[in-house]
């Protein structure tokens, strides 16, 4: 039995990026759809794509970035910070910067996912997810 799907999704991103994967596979949620669409978003994957067949909720197939010539990750870390254990909620003023603003903080707001910059923009807080850089 899964507990933490966000977890196994950062976790399984993280080993394919440790592995030097070019594609992971993930079961899908409308929670994992939009962290994956930030991700691409900010340019840390290269391409995704939701397949609906298969699993009753479908698979995310996501496409790693590394950089064309000395195959660095684009993705260095991927951390949890709100658990089921302990969630993690601020408000809009109290809003994390990762690495001064260079990596992101992706936030479920009652606007829907965003990231840091986007909330601190709509004046929104929320539950930290996890940081990204």
């Amino acid at each position: 039995m899964l507990t933490d799907p966000i977890s196994d999704y950062l976790t399984r991103v993280r080993n394919a990026v440790a592995a030097k994967h070019r594609i992971v596979e993930i079961p899908a949620s409308n929670l994992k759809k939009e962290i994956t669409k930030i991700l691409f978003e900010k340019g840390y994957i290269l391409n995704y794509k939701f397949e609906e067949e298969g699993n009753p909720q479908g698979i995310i197939k996501i496409a790693l970035k590394y950089h064309p010539v000395s195959k660095v990750p684009a993705i260095k870390n991927l951390s949890r910070i709100s658990k089921p254990g302990l969630r993690k909620y601020t408000q809009a003023d109290n809003l994390p910067r990762v690495i001064n603003g260079l990596g992101i903080a992706i936030i479920s707001t009652s606007k829907g996912v965003m990231t840091d910059k986007e909330a601190r923009k709509e004046k929104v807080g929320g539950e930290v997810l996890c940081h990204v850089y």
